[in-house]
């Protein structure tokens, strides 16, 4: 039997609230990881591109990380961590670990655009040196390098390294990744919102979903029901969700979330540039699609399956 997956379920990818001059809001960045706890989800992760982890110093992540593990009582934290400069990605995994991250979300390399060998030793390199769980992050469209299968497979054997976020868009390749680890304890993981479903259909064990900052409730009933094999609740719940999932990448993630956020009350819009709001034609669009699904108080279940 295969071991017992360690990330499992929904793991929002948070945004990161600014005040208007762009300093971060802590005390809303506070308050949405404790509406996401109350929401049931099974960890968060902070400082990830969602979060505008491009655009935040070294200090304000580990700020960052330091204020979300702070509010809450009970779920992990997955830091992002990772850069195109492995001496970098080490630095900034070691500040997390200290300052109260639980595991590590690692982007590959971006921009560089390193061959298949040089992802390999670089994640193994942070794995040999930072005593954490360890996430890798494939999303080509932002990296211009994909993670290809046999190097996913490899870096499984590494006790640190334990998931794999998929954002590539290939279900064929993440097919090949979930048959071959299956005997591992090893879990892929659905880094796009629109595909969380069919990834958990094919073995996936969850999402780190951005989505789920603006419909937590429903995102965990959907992921719940889906691990517990009701996909007929599960497809219903998918199609609920669907108008948003395309909604909040109408432009570059997290533009369309940020804005989602702050009609929903949870911050403000703002961005760092060179991010800009989400364009005017967009927004009454936004506002339909969330207006057709009715808020969810956190404290009001969603009928699923228990898994």
């Amino acid at each position: 039997m295969p071991p017992q997956p360690l990330f499992e379920g929904v793991y929002p990818a948070m945004t990161t609230p600014f005040e208007d001059d762009e300093r971060i809001d802590f005390d809303q960045l506070r308050a949405n990881a404790r509406r996401l706890e109350a929401a049931g989800v099974d960890g968060v992760v902070p400082v990830g591109s969602t979060g505008e982890s491009a655009t935040l110093s070294h200090d304000e992540h580990v700020e960052v990380i330091e204020a979300v593990a702070g509010a809450l009582e009970d779920v992990p934290v997955i830091a992002g961590t990772g850069s195109n400069n492995t001496r970098e990605a080490l630095s900034l995994s070691r500040r997390a670990r200290d300052a109260g991250a639980d595991a590590l979300l690692l982007i590959s390399p971006y921009y560089n655009k390193p061959e298949q060998r040089g992802l390999r030793e670089h994640y193994l390199t942070i794995a040999d040196e930072i005593d954490l769980p360890q996430i890798v992050y494939n999303v080509p469209s932002r990296t211009g390098r994909n993670i290809d299968p046999d190097t996913a497979v490899a870096l499984a054997d590494h006790e640190n390294i334990q998931a794999f976020k998929a954002a590539s868009g290939d279900l064929g390749q993440i097919t090949e990744i979930v048959e071959r680890t299956r005997e591992q304890d090893f879990t892929v993981l659905s880094g796009d919102d629109a595909l969380t479903l069919p990834m958990l259909s094919i073995g996936a064990r969850g999402a780190i979903s951005v989505v789920a900052n603006v419909e937590p409730v429903r995102t965990c009933a959907m992921v719940g029901a889906a691990l517990a094999g009701d996909f007929e609740r599960a497809r219903e719940l998918h199609h609920e969700l669907g108008p948003l999932a395309r909604a909040l990448f109408i432009e570059t993630n997290p533009i369309p979330v940020k804005e989602a956020m702050a009609i929903r009350g949870h911050g403000s819009p703002e961005l760092r540039s060179p991010l800009t709001r989400l364009a005017e034609e967009h927004r009454a669009h936004l506002r339909d699609v969330l207006d057709d699904l009715d808020p969810i108080d956190v404290e009001t279940p969603v009928e699923t399956t228990d898994r």
